[in-house]
Protein backbone atom coordinates (compact mmCIF):
# COMPACT_ATOMS: atom_id res chain seq x y z
CA UNK A 1 0.00 0.00 0.00
CA UNK A 2 2.84 2.16 0.85
CA UNK A 3 4.77 1.61 -2.54
CA UNK A 4 1.64 2.48 -4.24
CA UNK A 5 1.07 5.88 -2.84
CA UNK A 6 4.81 7.22 -3.34
CA UNK A 7 5.06 6.37 -6.85
CA UNK A 8 1.12 8.00 -7.27
CA UNK A 9 2.46 11.07 -5.09
CA UNK A 10 5.72 10.74 -7.40
CA UNK A 11 3.63 11.13 -10.74
CA UNK A 12 1.59 13.52 -9.28
CA UNK A 13 5.00 15.73 -8.31
CA UNK A 14 6.34 14.72 -12.15
CA UNK A 15 2.97 15.52 -13.93
CA UNK A 16 2.51 19.18 -12.10
CA UNK A 17 6.74 19.98 -13.09
CA UNK A 18 6.24 19.10 -16.44
CA UNK A 19 2.29 21.23 -17.04
CA UNK A 20 2.27 23.66 -15.13
CA UNK A 21 6.26 24.48 -13.91
CA UNK A 22 5.10 23.62 -9.82
CA UNK A 23 7.76 21.62 -8.18
CA UNK A 24 6.44 19.84 -5.25
CA UNK A 25 9.21 18.82 -2.76
CA UNK A 26 7.31 16.20 0.01
CA UNK A 27 9.29 15.93 3.05
CA UNK A 28 8.82 13.07 5.71
CA UNK A 29 10.28 12.68 9.26
CA UNK A 30 11.00 9.46 10.37
CA UNK A 31 8.75 8.56 13.32
CA UNK A 32 10.33 8.74 17.36
CA UNK A 33 9.62 5.98 20.02
CA UNK A 34 6.18 7.56 22.09
CA UNK A 35 5.86 7.55 25.67
CA UNK A 36 4.49 3.86 26.29
CA UNK A 37 5.76 2.00 23.38
CA UNK A 38 8.73 0.21 24.92
CA UNK A 39 6.96 0.64 28.57
CA UNK A 40 3.89 -0.08 29.69
CA UNK A 41 4.37 2.04 32.76
CA UNK A 42 5.50 5.23 31.36
CA UNK A 43 1.99 6.09 30.59
CA UNK A 44 0.39 4.25 33.32
CA UNK A 45 1.60 6.49 35.61
CA UNK A 46 -0.35 9.47 33.84
CA UNK A 47 -3.12 8.05 34.52
CA UNK A 48 -2.79 5.63 37.64
CA UNK A 49 -1.87 6.47 41.08
CA UNK A 50 0.00 3.29 42.29
CA UNK A 51 0.69 4.29 45.78
CA UNK A 52 3.25 1.85 46.16
CA UNK A 53 5.49 2.31 49.45
CA UNK A 54 8.84 1.20 50.08
CA UNK A 55 8.91 -2.40 51.67
CA UNK A 56 5.79 -3.14 49.60
CA UNK A 57 5.68 -6.82 48.10
CA UNK A 58 4.96 -6.46 44.61
CA UNK A 59 3.72 -8.64 42.15
CA UNK A 60 3.86 -8.76 38.31
CA UNK A 61 1.58 -12.05 36.84
CA UNK A 62 2.50 -12.04 33.31
CA UNK A 63 5.87 -9.75 33.20
CA UNK A 64 6.94 -10.99 30.28
CA UNK A 65 9.02 -9.05 28.11
CA UNK A 66 7.95 -5.51 30.24
CA UNK A 67 8.40 -6.22 33.82
CA UNK A 68 6.52 -3.42 36.18
CA UNK A 69 9.51 -1.89 37.83
CA UNK A 70 7.70 -1.56 41.13
CA UNK A 71 7.83 -5.26 41.04
CA UNK A 72 9.50 -7.37 43.75
CA UNK A 73 8.74 -10.85 42.00
CA UNK A 74 8.22 -11.78 38.74
CA UNK A 75 5.90 -14.53 36.96
CA UNK A 76 5.29 -15.57 33.69
CA UNK A 77 3.54 -18.76 32.23
CA UNK A 78 6.23 -19.12 29.55
CA UNK A 79 9.97 -18.95 29.25
CA UNK A 80 10.50 -18.68 25.21
CA UNK A 81 8.66 -16.60 22.80
CA UNK A 82 4.53 -17.86 22.76
CA UNK A 83 1.76 -16.69 20.76
CA UNK A 84 0.68 -14.54 23.15
CA UNK A 85 3.82 -12.83 23.92
CA UNK A 86 6.47 -11.96 20.44
CA UNK A 87 9.02 -9.99 23.00
CA UNK A 88 12.19 -12.14 25.05
CA UNK A 89 11.38 -12.31 28.14
CA UNK A 90 13.51 -9.67 30.43
CA UNK A 91 15.02 -11.52 33.62
CA UNK A 92 16.87 -9.43 36.03
CA UNK A 93 17.51 -9.53 39.81
CA UNK A 94 14.22 -9.81 41.03
CA UNK A 95 12.99 -14.16 41.83
CA UNK A 96 10.78 -15.18 39.01
CA UNK A 97 8.49 -17.96 38.76
CA UNK A 98 7.00 -20.02 36.13
CA UNK A 99 2.88 -20.53 37.39
CA UNK A 100 -0.03 -20.58 35.83
CA UNK A 101 -2.41 -17.57 36.74
CA UNK A 102 -5.48 -19.82 37.25
CA UNK A 103 -3.12 -21.36 40.00
CA UNK A 104 -1.06 -19.16 41.74
CA UNK A 105 1.81 -20.26 43.94
CA UNK A 106 1.78 -17.78 46.51
CA UNK A 107 -0.07 -17.09 50.00
CA UNK A 108 -3.06 -15.97 50.49
CA UNK A 109 -2.68 -11.91 50.57
CA UNK A 110 1.10 -12.60 50.48
CA UNK A 111 1.61 -9.40 48.05
CA UNK A 112 0.41 -5.82 49.37
CA UNK A 113 0.28 -5.20 45.29
CA UNK A 114 -0.32 -7.25 42.03
CA UNK A 115 0.07 -5.79 39.16
CA UNK A 116 -1.05 -7.61 35.32
CA UNK A 117 -1.29 -5.95 32.12
CA UNK A 118 -2.69 -7.69 29.14
CA UNK A 119 -3.09 -11.37 30.16
CA UNK A 120 -6.72 -11.24 31.04
CA UNK A 121 -8.24 -10.82 27.80
CA UNK A 122 -6.01 -14.39 26.67
CA UNK A 123 -7.34 -16.66 29.67
CA UNK A 124 -9.60 -19.47 29.75
CA UNK A 125 -11.30 -18.68 33.13
CA UNK A 126 -11.54 -15.08 34.24
CA UNK A 127 -13.51 -16.02 37.13
CA UNK A 128 -10.87 -18.38 38.40
CA UNK A 129 -7.72 -15.66 37.08
CA UNK A 130 -9.81 -12.86 38.85
CA UNK A 131 -9.85 -14.85 42.40
CA UNK A 132 -6.56 -15.87 42.44
CA UNK A 133 -5.62 -12.51 41.99
CA UNK A 134 -7.68 -11.22 44.88
CA UNK A 135 -6.21 -14.11 46.52
CA UNK A 136 -2.59 -13.28 46.53
CA UNK A 137 -2.88 -9.93 46.69
CA UNK A 138 -4.56 -6.97 49.30
CA UNK A 139 -4.95 -4.44 46.05
CA UNK A 140 -3.60 -3.70 42.37
CA UNK A 141 -4.12 -2.78 38.59
CA UNK A 142 -4.66 -4.68 36.24
CA UNK A 143 -4.62 -3.71 32.01
CA UNK A 144 -6.54 -5.21 29.47
CA UNK A 145 -6.54 -3.51 25.69
CA UNK A 146 -10.37 -2.34 24.75
CA UNK A 147 -12.34 -4.14 22.16
CA UNK A 148 -11.81 -0.55 20.20
CA UNK A 149 -8.14 -1.08 20.11
CA UNK A 150 -7.94 -4.56 19.39
CA UNK A 151 -10.58 -4.15 16.09
CA UNK A 152 -8.56 -1.02 14.32
CA UNK A 153 -5.31 -3.40 15.23
CA UNK A 154 -7.20 -6.59 13.85
CA UNK A 155 -4.70 -8.52 16.02
CA UNK A 156 -6.75 -10.81 18.53
CA UNK A 157 -8.31 -13.46 15.96
CA UNK A 158 -6.69 -16.64 17.17
CA UNK A 159 -5.16 -15.07 20.33
CA UNK A 160 -7.87 -13.46 22.35
CA UNK A 161 -11.10 -14.69 24.02
CA UNK A 162 -12.17 -11.75 25.94
CA UNK A 163 -12.72 -7.79 25.91
CA UNK A 164 -12.92 -6.21 28.97
CA UNK A 165 -15.02 -2.93 30.44
CA UNK A 166 -14.48 -1.39 33.83
CA UNK A 167 -17.67 0.13 35.30
CA UNK A 168 -16.77 1.50 38.93
CA UNK A 169 -15.80 -1.46 40.98
CA UNK A 170 -16.88 -4.34 38.64
CA UNK A 171 -14.86 -6.50 35.75
CA UNK A 172 -16.82 -6.92 32.99
CA UNK A 173 -15.93 -9.94 30.24
CA UNK A 174 -17.44 -9.87 26.98
CA UNK A 175 -16.85 -13.21 25.21
CA UNK A 176 -15.56 -12.27 21.59
CA UNK A 177 -17.32 -13.50 18.05
CA UNK A 178 -15.52 -14.62 15.28
CA UNK A 179 -16.88 -11.43 13.46
CA UNK A 180 -15.56 -9.05 16.67
CA UNK A 181 -12.43 -11.23 16.48
CA UNK A 182 -11.38 -10.12 12.74
CA UNK A 183 -11.91 -5.96 13.35
CA UNK A 184 -11.93 -3.70 10.46
CA UNK A 185 -9.91 -6.76 8.20
CA UNK A 186 -7.04 -4.69 7.31
CA UNK A 187 -3.55 -3.82 8.77
CA UNK A 188 -3.74 0.16 8.07
CA UNK A 189 -4.67 1.40 10.88
CA UNK A 190 -1.77 -0.89 12.79
CA UNK A 191 0.42 0.21 9.58
CA UNK A 192 0.34 3.98 10.12
CA UNK A 193 0.50 3.29 14.30
CA UNK A 194 3.94 1.10 13.87
CA UNK A 195 5.12 2.29 10.53
CA UNK A 196 9.02 4.00 10.09
CA UNK A 197 7.49 7.57 9.38
CA UNK A 198 5.65 10.06 11.31
CA UNK A 199 2.24 10.63 11.14
CA UNK A 200 -0.46 12.30 13.10
CA UNK A 201 -2.32 9.36 13.87
CA UNK A 202 0.44 8.33 15.90
CA UNK A 203 0.01 11.05 18.31
CA UNK A 204 -3.73 10.12 18.31
CA UNK A 205 -3.38 6.84 19.90
CA UNK A 206 -0.05 6.67 22.36
CA UNK A 207 -1.62 10.20 23.25
CA UNK A 208 -4.84 8.57 24.80
CA UNK A 209 -3.88 5.32 25.84
CA UNK A 210 -6.58 5.53 28.71
CA UNK A 211 -9.21 5.29 25.91
CA UNK A 212 -7.64 2.39 24.15
CA UNK A 213 -6.91 0.22 26.97
CA UNK A 214 -9.00 -0.71 30.11
CA UNK A 215 -6.98 0.99 33.25
CA UNK A 216 -8.45 -0.91 36.61
CA UNK A 217 -7.07 0.04 39.79
CA UNK A 218 -8.76 -2.40 42.73
CA UNK A 219 -8.28 -2.50 46.60
CA UNK A 220 -9.50 -5.22 48.36
CA UNK A 221 -11.68 -6.96 45.75
CA UNK A 222 -13.88 -6.16 42.88
CA UNK A 223 -16.72 -8.10 41.02
CA UNK A 224 -16.52 -9.72 37.87
CA UNK A 225 -19.31 -10.37 35.43
CA UNK A 226 -18.37 -13.03 32.65
CA UNK A 227 -21.02 -12.49 29.43
CA UNK A 228 -20.53 -15.53 27.30
CA UNK A 229 -21.90 -15.87 23.44
CA UNK A 230 -24.04 -18.76 24.61
CA UNK A 231 -25.91 -15.95 26.52
CA UNK A 232 -25.24 -17.22 30.09
CA UNK A 233 -23.77 -14.73 32.83
CA UNK A 234 -21.14 -15.93 35.71
CA UNK A 235 -20.06 -13.65 38.62
CA UNK A 236 -17.77 -13.05 40.65
CA UNK A 237 -18.30 -11.62 44.23
CA UNK A 238 -21.50 -9.87 42.98
CA UNK A 239 -24.44 -8.59 44.58
CA UNK A 240 -27.04 -8.34 42.29
CA UNK A 241 -31.06 -7.90 42.97
CA UNK A 242 -33.20 -10.75 41.02
CA UNK A 243 -30.94 -12.38 39.61
CA UNK A 244 -32.77 -15.68 40.69
CA UNK A 245 -35.72 -14.71 39.13
CA UNK A 246 -33.93 -13.84 35.60
CA UNK A 247 -32.48 -16.86 35.61
CA UNK A 248 -36.18 -18.76 35.02
CA UNK A 249 -36.95 -16.37 32.57
CA UNK A 250 -36.86 -16.07 29.23
CA UNK A 251 -35.36 -13.23 27.64
CA UNK A 252 -38.62 -11.65 26.50
CA UNK A 253 -40.36 -12.43 29.50
CA UNK A 254 -37.25 -11.11 31.36
CA UNK A 255 -37.66 -7.78 30.19
CA UNK A 256 -41.47 -7.74 30.62
CA UNK A 257 -41.06 -8.57 34.09
CA UNK A 258 -38.46 -6.11 34.98
CA UNK A 259 -40.61 -3.40 34.08
CA UNK A 260 -43.89 -5.02 35.59
CA UNK A 261 -43.14 -7.54 37.94
CA UNK A 262 -46.47 -9.73 38.62
CA UNK A 263 -47.60 -10.44 42.28
CA UNK A 264 -46.65 -13.67 42.06
CA UNK A 265 -43.15 -13.48 41.07
CA UNK A 266 -42.50 -10.90 44.20
CA UNK A 267 -43.80 -13.76 46.61
CA UNK A 268 -41.61 -15.94 44.79
CA UNK A 269 -38.81 -13.74 44.16
CA UNK A 270 -38.63 -10.99 47.25
CA UNK A 271 -36.22 -8.44 46.58
CA UNK A 272 -34.74 -9.40 49.35
CA UNK A 273 -33.10 -11.68 47.38
CA UNK A 274 -29.59 -12.13 46.00
CA UNK A 275 -26.92 -14.16 44.57
CA UNK A 276 -23.36 -14.17 45.26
Amino acid sequence: MRNIFDRTRSYGARLLWNNLGIRIEVQRRRRFKWPGEDNRFDYQKHYVKFDIQPGDQVLDIGSGGDPFPYATVLTDRFLEKSPYRFESLVRDTRPFLLSDIHALPFCDKGFDFVYCAHVLEVVENPLRTCAEIMRVGKRGFIETPTAGKDMLFAWAKNLQKWHVVAIGNHLCFFEYSERQLEGVRSTLWRDHIRGTWYNPWQEIFYNNQDIFNVLFPWENQFSVFVFRLDGTVRTLNADVEACPRLARLRRSEAIEELAYPSQDSRQQFPEESKTQ
